[in-house]
């Protein structure tokens, strides 16, 4: 298949808007989420802020475009080591690796995704990364579902305790389990989350060395708690 090679044009324009977005995240690491101004970022690169206009018409597109990116990039990570893993201990032990791997590789972008909202950002209807918000849902679900036959969880969940997508999501890939396996995908992505999170803020900084070994036996522990 012919590939049309992008003109020069093409290619500063690629390079600019990554260059926008790179500083972006660095005015937040430095600032907080508040920092991030097209005006800011326009005095960073030496241009007018016109000219950055070109790029991102407002705060808001440039927000919901590294939202959309960045999670996406952590989608793709934690699916690929999935599925190189063998058996449902192996591939949620290696979604869970692979997840704190890329939050400490990309601090503020965990911070987007997860934590701090940016102050006075409207995002698109529908979220600004509504695609890979419904992968991680399905792939935590396929984690859930592959580790219920051994899981011991409670049963006393119906499907009204989630909201509506989530569940769809869930019984499309899962049509025959009940209403406590979407729990236990809640549950394991809470402890999968927790550890990163504080780790990620710098909260553990000053209680372990070790925060790496912290989360293996965290992990390790939850695979126990499922039977595998």
């Amino acid at each position: 298949m012919d590939t049309v090679t992008p003109s020069r044009r093409e290619r500063l324009r690629a390079e600019t808007s990554r260059e926008i977005k790179t500083i972006a995240l660095r005015l937040m690491a430095d600032g907080g989420p508040d920092a991030i101004s097209l005006r800011a970022i326009a005095r960073e690169m030496g241009m007018t802020a016109g000219a950055i206009y070109g790029y991102y018409r407002t705060r808001d597109d440039l927000i919901t475009t590294l939202i959309r990116e960045l999670y996406t990039e952590l989608v793709d990570a934690v699916h690929a080591a999935r599925d190189q893993a063998e058996g449902p201990a192996g591939r949620i032990l290696a979604w869970a690796e692979t997840f704190r791997e890329w939050a400490l590789a990309n601090p503020q972008g965990f911070r987007l995704i997860y934590g701090d909202p940016v102050p006075g950002y409207q995002p698109p209807p529908g979220g600004p990364a509504a695609e890979a918000a419904h992968r991680a849902c399905a792939g935590l679900s396929s984690l859930a579902g592959d580790a219920w036959p051994t899981a011991s969880a409670s049963t006393d969940h119906t499907w009204s305790d989630f909201d509506d997508g989530l569940v769809a999501v869930f019984r499309s890939g899962y049509p025959d389990l009940p209403p406590a396996a979407l729990a236990l995908a809640l549950r394991m992505w809470g402890r999968m989350h927790g550890l990163v999170a504080l780790e990620t803020y710098g909260h553990l900084r000053s209680q372990t060395s070790d925060p790496a070994k912290l989360f293996r036996a965290e992990m390790l522990d939850l695979l126990a708690s499922l039977g595998l």
